[in-house]
């Protein structure tokens, strides 16, 4: 994001609109609005006079992001110095400091909190500050940059070629891409060097989605970079997280004893780019024109010191001096409006609570040898590997199903009620999972367990999370005394509620699972099927099936 060159386009105005969601739009405010200082020609909050000839200099307010207020302030308070001298023209900026993300929702909200100029950390933001009538224009597209950049000890930082290796490799703490922008440049930056690393859906999907499980549905998303850096600092921490330059810096400078180092991946990296846009309804071009007069006062010599000391490089990411921060860039493609909004989708999709029921099969054929390994011991493994995936914020419980092994001679057993996942429940999980065996000569009664499924997990609905049953089976229907395929699916068809969905996600193993049958299974219920031919494929297909949440 920014004023980019290379493979970066430089145009910041992309105004297609970008995704909002209903979680973003309901997330408490991040943080309350910093200090408002009026800086002009007449006696403002500091007391400052401006040029004599400025009797009634234009009111202009401001609203920038917290880190970048005092370097507005200070070229606010020189131009206003200025003021009415050689063409200077008579402004009084009134800045005021707030997270982008609640200013972007503050306009698109219609809030009287709207200022005439803005100053967010990204230019991402401006689609989502759309109020209906009109997005905001941008009338600077950068007053200053800053990298993102990945922050660790030195130890985690084994493999920098990508930023998908560098973020698999280690425990990543993601800012809440919803709400904050290096949080969802890193999202973008995955994506965006994929065109040098061909990484393919599943390699990405395999890092992105327990991501999004362990962070995206936690009670309080991270918001602090600092608190981060702090638990990345810590003796045998495997944290990294990726931040600005700028807030590095800065750290450092606070915290010189600091173990942490800041690295850009081999394949380049995105950039906070700080555009200088016009929120104002009213008078657009003398705000418009306003913002450029600051913009050009962010230029001189005095003020691009200041700028650098701050830890911010220039709109041509000029690296920053004395050796500090990341040194030279390589830069990714800039993301479209349209890829924003696919991560952002993604992310949310990904990120939602998970209310489920696993039902894995013990008939029989489950004993079949496969390698060195029964298909039993394979799924068992599979689910698992597959638990480790879900946060403590998700539910699930643990069924099996043959032929008549239930107390009451049904096809399936209840074997942990669904709960959330707290150590104890997954404790009951997995040792209930180790002890299973296939039953001999058991049969598979696909049908009966799958409507049963879906009732219990209707009459438990969660509607903060995603409800679905995790099917496990290697083979087809074989009970004699189950309803026809047809049949089943009318009945799965007919408990289906949109407004309470409750899909099945079916995944076939071994060469003898009928995927014809799995397919309409999962499709009577809105789910989908994926069918693992090998062994080998079985965490891929589990990763494959979170996302088709």
């Amino acid at each position: 994001m920014g004023k980019h060159s290379s493979a970066v386009t430089r145009s910041n105005n992309n105004r297609r609109s970008v995704y909002i969601t209903a979680v973003g739009l309901l997330v408490v405010s991040l943080g309350a609005v910093f200090v408002v200082r009026s800086f002009g020609s007449q006696s403002g909050a500091d007391g400052f006079l401006g040029g004599k000839s400025c009797d009634d200099p234009t009111q202009v307010s401001l609203s920038t992001t917290p880190e970048m207020q005092p370097s507005l302030e200070a070229a606010a308070k020189s131009l206003a110095g200025k003021g009415g001298d050689d063409g200077t023209p008579c402004l009084q900026f009134t800045i005021s400091g707030a997270p982008s993300a609640k200013v972007a929702r503050d306009i698109a909200s219609g809030s009287d909190n709207r200022p005439d100029l803005w100053v967010p950390d990204s230019s991402l933001w401006v689609a989502q500050a759309d109020d209906g009538q009109s997005v905001p224009s941008i009338a600077v597209p950068s007053v200053a940059t800053s990298p993102l950049v990945l922050v660790g000890r030195s130890a985690n930082f084994a493999d920098t070629s990508s930023w998908l290796r560098a973020l698999g490799a280690a425990d990543p703490a993601l800012l809440d891409p919803l709400n904050t922008s290096p949080g969802a440049l890193a999202l973008l930056a995955v994506q965006s060097e994929r065109q040098k690393t061909s990484a393919s859906d599943t390699q990405v999907s395999q890092v992105i989605v327990p991501l999004a499980q362990r962070l995206g549905s936690m009670a309080k998303p991270y918001t602090d970079v600092n608190a981060l850096f702090g638990r990345a600092d810590q003796d045998g921490s495997k944290v990294v997280v990726p931040a600005s330059e700028q807030s590095f810096v800065k750290y450092q400078d606070e915290h010189p004893d600091a173990q942490l180092k800041a690295i850009m991946p081999a394949t380049g990296t995105l950039t906070l780019d700080y555009p200088m846009v016009v929120t104002a309804k009213d008078d657009a071009e003398t705000i418009s024109d306003a913002g450029k007069a600051l913009a050009a006062e962010l230029l001189t010599d005095a003020s691009s010191q200041a700028r650098d000391q701050a830890g911010f490089r220039d709109a041509l990411f000029s690296p920053l001096s004395g050796g500090r921060g990341v040194g030279d860039l390589t830069q990714l493609t800039k993301p479209t409006g349209e890829a924003i909004e696919k991560a952002l989708q993604n992310w949310t999709r990904l990120s939602l609570s998970t209310h489920s029921l696993a039902v894995i099969d013990v008939s029989g054929s489950m004993a079949e040898v496969v390698g060195n390994k029964t298909r039993m011991q394979l799924t068992i493994e599979a689910a698992s590997g597959g638990l480790s995936l879900f946060p403590n914020s998700a539910s699930l419980g643990l069924w099996t199903f043959s032929t008549r092994i239930g107390s009451d001679g049904g096809d399936y057993k209840e074997l942990v009620p669904i709960a959330p996942l707290s150590s104890g429940q997954r404790t009951k999980i997995l040792a209930n999972l180790k002890i299973q065996h296939a039953v001999p000569n058991g049969g598979t009664g696909l049908y009966d367990t799958a409507i049963a499924a879906v009732r219990a997990v209707r009459n438990q609905y969660d509607s903060s999370a995603v409800n679905s049953i995790l099917l496990f089976t290697d083979g087809k229907n074989d009970d004699p005394g189950s309803p026809t395929l047809e049949k089943t699916i009318q009945t799965l068809e007919g408990l289906r509620d949109p407004a309470r969905p409750v899909r099945i996600i079916a995944l076939g193993m071994g060469p003898d699972a009928d995927a014809e049958e799995l397919r309409k299974l999962a499709q009577a219920t809105g789910g989908q099927s994926y069918v693992a031919r090998n062994p080998g494929d079985l965490r891929t297909v589990f990763i494959d099936a979170l996302q088709s949440r």
